[in-house]
């Protein structure tokens, strides 16, 4: 298994937007919304733009895009505005390889933030498992930190 996790350029956008749409739309079978996701998930321009920013990032295997994910770096802190995985590939280590290579690639970076929809159990443990802790919620979402 040679997987990559590298910065996606702009040619990658399309590729992207249909993972995280159908990353995304899955979450109607854990109880999400029929459909909905984070902002632009199923948006080629919103895609493009994050990649022309230099916030888009893709996951490879054997060459093929198997997931992305949305990052910013602002003053010490990397906020991951989003992964995805292509549905095929959930519950195989894709999403636990990419934060670790997160981790890795911003060693800069003094914390780590994100946020979860609250009815989102799936992400909710998993961003536990990998050290994550819990420093707010509101009705709608769950705000996570790590501090490395």
């Amino acid at each position: 298994m040679s997987l990559q996790f590298v910065k996606a350029g702009t040619s990658d956008a399309l590729t992207l937007t249909g993972i995280s749409k159908r990353s995304f739309n899955s979450d109607v079978l854990i109880g999400g919304p029929p459909s909905g996701g984070p902002p632009g998930y199923m948006s080629v321009p919103f895609h493009t733009k994050m990649a022309r920013q230099g916030h888009l990032y893709k996951l490879t295997e054997e060459g093929l895009i198997i997931g992305g994910a949305i990052l910013f770096l602002k003053n010490d802190i990397l906020n991951v505005g989003r992964i995805f995985v292509a549905p095929e590939h959930f519950r195989k280590g894709y999403g636990i390889f990419m934060m670790q290579e997160i981790e890795k690639m911003f060693p800069e970076a003094k914390e780590f933030t994100l946020d979860t929809p609250v009815w989102n159990a799936r992400t909710n443990s998993f961003y536990l498992k990998l050290g994550y802790k819990e420093i707010k919620r509101d009705k709608d979402f769950v705000f996570y930190s790590k501090i490395p």
